[in-house]
C-alpha cells in the first residue's frame, strides 16, 4: 500500500502521543515499522527510522476521526436509502398481493403485470438495503455494491430512453400488440381488464382501431355462447351508468349487432391506439420531467454514497 504524507499524518503517530482513551484497532499492541509505506529521496528513503536502530521511535496506527460534516453526510445517506428501502418494500408488497389475490391462475405468470412490481420492488429493496447498511456500518464493500448498482440502473435508464427515441415506430407497433393482447385476455386477467377499462373510459375510445375489434375476443364474438356474445365492455359506453349513479354493466350488450349509426348512440366508435398515441405526445413534457427527477434522486444518493465511501476508504472509491 502506497500512502502519501498527508495520509501518514493521521494514520501514524508516535505511541507516546497516543492517549489512553484512543483505540488502536489495526495494531494489537505497539509495533515497530520495518517496511516504509512512503518512499522519499531524503537520506536513505527512511521516514521513520530503521528497525535495526535501537533508538528508532515506535509508532502506532490511530484510526481517523471523521469530521462533523462527514458524520452528517453519513447519517443523511442512511436516511436517504432508508426512504427508498421502504418504498421498495411497499412496491414489493403490492406486487405480491396482486399475485396472491388472484387465486387460480389461467394465464402464465410471465405475462402478469404484477410481476413487474415484484421485480422492481426486489431490485430497489436490495440496492437500498445495501446503501443503508453500508452507510450505517461504514462498510466499503456494501457501499461499492450500492454505487455500482445505481450506476448500472442509470445506464440502463439512459440506454432505454435513447432506444425509445430511436425506435418510435417500433414502439407504436409494440404498443398496438400489447393492447391486442389485453383485448384477447380481457376476461382472463383482472389486471388487464382493469387497465383496458381505465384506458377506454379515460380516453373515450373502444377497441384498437374501432369498437369492432372486440369481435376478436372469444367471449364477445357473435358466435360465442353466453349473454356477452356480440357485445363490448361497459367501459366503451357513452354513459356507463344507469340513472346517473348506478353502474350499468350491460350497456354494451348486443352492440355488435347494430350498425355504426345506431352503435354511435350507445358506445364510442373510435379506437384507442390513436387516442393513446395523442395522449402520450401531450404528456411528453411531464414524462421528461419525471425522468429528470428520477435521475436527480439517483444522483443525490450516488453522491452521498461516494462521499461516505471516500471518507472511510483509505484506498479511494475503487482502490
Amino acid at each position: 500500500m502506497v500512502l502519501g504524507k498527508e495520509r501518514l499524518s493521521w494514520l501514524l503517530r508516535p505511541c507516546g502521543e497516543v492517549g489512553s482513551g484512543e483505540s488502536r484497532p489495526l495494531l494489537p499492541q505497539r509495533s515497530r515499522l520495518v517496511e516504509l509505506p512512503y518512499s522519499s529521496d531524503d537520506d536513505d528513503g527512511s521516514l521513520l527510522g530503521d528497525a535495526d536502530d535501537p533508538t528508532a521511535e515506535e509508532w502506532c496506527l490511530v484510526p481517523h476521526k471523521p469530521s462533523a460534516f462527514s458524520r452528517c453526510v453519513q447519517h443523511l445517506a442512511f436516511l436517504w436509502n432508508l426512504l427508498f428501502l421502504l418504498l421498495g418494500l411497499l412496491t414489493l408488497a403490492v406486487g405480491l398481493w396482486g399475485l396472491l389475490a388472484k387465486g387460480e391462475r389461467t394465464a402464465p405468470l410471465s405475462s402478469d403485470p404484477m410481476l413487474l412490481f415484484v421485480l422492481v420492488g426486489l431490485g430497489a429493496s436490495a440496492v437500498s438495503l445495501a446503501g443503508c447498511l453500508g452507510a450505517l456500518r461504514s462498510s466499503v464493500r456494501l457501499l461499492r455494491f450500492f454505487v455500482g448498482s445505481v450506476l448500472a440502473f442509470v445506464g440502463l435508464e439512459v440506454l432505454g430512453g435513447l432506444l425509445l427515441l430511436a425506435a418510435r415506430q417500433r414502439l407504436r407497433d409494440a404498443l398496438r400488440d400489447a393492447l391486442l393482447l389485453c383485448l384477447l385476455r380481457y376476461q382472463e386477467e383482472p389486471d388487464l381488464r382493469f387497465l383496458v377499462d381505465e384506458v377506454q373510459h379515460s380516453l373515450s375510445c373502444c377497441g384498437l382501431s374501432s369498437y369492432r375489434d372486440w369481435e376478436s375476443n372469444p367471449y364477445f364474438n357473435c358466435s360465442a355462447p353466453g349473454v356477452q356474445a356480440c357485445s363490448v365492455p361497459a367501459s366503451c359506453c357513452l354513459d356507463p351508468r344507469q340513472n346517473g349513479s348506478i353502474a350499468n354493466e350491460q350497456c354494451g350488450f348486443g352492440v355488435l349487432h347494430l350498425g355504426d349509426m345506431e352503435a354511435a348512440s350507445v358506445v364510442h366508435l373510435g379506437g384507442c391506439v390513436v387516442q393513446l398515441g395523442a395522449w402520450l405526445r401531450s404528456q411528453a413534457g411531464g414524462i421528461a420531467i419525471a425522468a429528470a427527477v428520477l435521475l436527480l434522486l439517483e444522483a443525490t444518493g450516488l453522491l452521498l454514497a461516494l462521499k461516505v465511501l471516500g471518507d472511510i476508504s483509505p484506498h479511494g472509491v475503487w482502490g
